[in-house]
């Protein structure tokens, strides 16, 4: 019996590159994407050209994954970038249109390609990258929590309609990941002098979190579990924090979880308010 074939979009580092290995390790065929064309080395997993903001892009890339395996079982849209902490309106509606493009539209050019394969085979799995930021807001970070939500309506809809064609739609919500993301951040590019305090204050506090922050191989595991089981859940964490978040936004109270939130980025430590722990402090 033939491998399952994956293919991983954003698999030259992180959170796609381990999920790649990770699927090889599993006995997939794993194929993984990137913008830039990444030597082959001693990988296990063949690796492609692939841009998710070209239409023409995303359709060579998938032709050219059912030409050398002839089927797409799993498809991981993992691809995307983030704008470095700053207030919503420090980026231009150019800015704003670019992140969505990648994250969000990125993943419907994807799993556009992909789905009349899925179709004809009558089976195969789609696992959408996304965050615990779709859940849960982050002040200061609003145009990557909008794709992050826009991931999650797009696919609890899709698995609905997919669901009867034996294609099952996931999407795992991680929190903090070791991944060279944050070191990639775009910098803001219409930046207000009324924001740069607090925007470097939140820029600090993130960089404090993600010196303790989940490797990309527990992001991985779970990919795998939504892969594999006989029965996939639409929503998975990934972590235990991401787990707790998960928790305490369906069972804690809106404004406790409003004060927890602004407790942790220290959004009100000049105001003397009596506030609930920071939310990374919450103990498993």
């Amino acid at each position: 019996m033939k491998s399952e074939v994956a293919l991983v979009t954003g698999a030259s580092s992180g959170i796609g590159e381990a999920t790649a290995e990770r699927l090889a390790e599993a006995g997939y065929k794993v194929f993984g994407t990137s913008r830039r064309a990444v030597p082959a080395g001693h990988r296990a997993v063949e690796m492609l050209t692939l841009d998710v903001t070209s239409a023409r892009s995303v359709e060579a890339a998938v032709k050219e994954v059912i030409r050398r395996a002839g089927r797409i079982d799993v498809l991981v849209n993992n691809a995307g970038f983030g704008v470095a902490p700053a207030g919503a309106e420090e980026s231009s509606i150019e800015q704003a249109q670019s992140i969505f493009d990648t994250n969000f539209f990125g993943i419907v050019r994807m799993t556009r390609a992909v789905l009349p394969q899925m179709r004809q085979q009558g089976a195969g799995r789609i696992i959408n990258i996304g965050s615990v930021l779709g859940f849960l807001p982050m002040p200061y970070g609003a145009l990557y929590a909008a794709t992050k939500h826009a991931i999650e309506g797009y696919s609890e809809s899709l698995d609905h309609e997919l669901r009867t064609r034996g294609i099952r739609v996931s999407v795992i919500e991680p929190a903090y990941t070791k991944t060279p993301f944050d070191a990639n951040f775009l910098e803001p590019d219409a930046t207000l002098d009324e924001y740069r305090e607090v925007r470097a204050a939140v820029n600090r506090r993130v960089k404090e979190v993600m010196a303790t922050a989940d490797q990309p191989r527990v992001v991985a595991d779970v990919v795998l579990r939504a892969a594999s089981t006989a029965r996939p859940k639409v929503r998975y964490t990934a972590g235990g924090l991401a787990g707790r978040l998960r928790f305490l936004r369906s069972y804690m109270p809106a404004g406790l979880m409003d004060a927890a939130i602004r407790k942790d980025l220290r959004l009100d430590a000049d105001t003397g308010r009596e506030v609930p722990r920071p939310l990374t402090s919450v103990p498993s």
